[in-house]
């Protein structure tokens, strides 16, 4: 079933991270709540806190210097293991690598350079909270290739609760991704997968035996165009 609300949500992405730490004490792993809204920050905090009993040296990790000062001011108690990537980076530069646990929150295409930088030198588990570091403008080309061959796609999806056009798609380690159809009285469970489905995956689950119609075709090419894009 999925979580009826977002703190149920926080509650499984918890459990579903502890999961992952437990994997191994090394790793890269993905956090994805993408609701439209959300205030990503004071979700952070408190994962933070929610962690810091399993991972008690955990460091947040901020974009830039403004968001670091607010998240600082909000988690006083935390301060000390709030930080940005460029702070992050000198530390690592000045102890030659770094471990534990980091959390980074929702870096952008422009922060690219320094999260791989930081994950290069990193000798633990590395959090990634909404991140988006994939850049259209990249192009099509071999350096997007490598790119996405390379880094990227070396992440692992720890929890994952993301809203479609039709429904949801969710995954909590250990198990498997979960799609979900969104019906007139709720959301109805569809299939597993073992890695993520594409749109296409998606739309056959949905359609079942009756197959795609047109329309729904015309939507899984307008995806794979835009991929190409990408």
């Amino acid at each position: 079933m999925l979580p009826p609300d977002l703190r149920s949500a926080e509650a499984e992405a918890l459990a579903a991270i502890q999961s992952a730490l437990d994997a191994g004490a090394k790793g890269l792993w993905s956090v994805e709540l993408r609701f439209e809204g959300l205030r990503l920050l004071p979700l952070a905090l408190r994962l933070q806190a929610g962690l810091s009993s399993a991972a008690p040296s955990l460091r947040l990790l901020c974009a830039d210097a403004g968001a670091t000062a607010l998240a600082q001011r909000d988690a006083p108690d935390f301060a000390t293991r709030i930080a940005s990537l460029r702070d992050q980076m000198r530390l690592q530069q000045a102890d030659g690598g770094s471990e534990g646990v980091l959390l980074l929150v929702a870096p952008s295409p422009a922060d690219y350079e320094e999260v791989e930088q930081v994950c290069a030198l990193h000798r633990g588990v590395v959090l990634l909270l909404n991140g988006n570091l994939e850049d259209a403008a990249i192009g099509i080309g071999s350096v997007a290739r490598e790119r996405r061959k390379g880094f990227l796609s070396g992440w692992q999806s720890a929890y994952a609760l993301i809203p479609t056009g039709d429904g949801a798609l969710r995954r909590a380690c250990p198990g498997m991704w979960e799609l979900y159809r969104c019906d007139a009285d709720g959301y109805r469970f569809v299939c597993n997968f073992d890695q993520k489905p594409d749109m296409e995956q998606r739309a056959l689950a949905m359609a079942g035996e009756a197959g795609l119609g047109l329309g729904a075709n015309l939507k899984v090419m307008d995806a794979f165009i835009e991929g190409l894009r990408n």
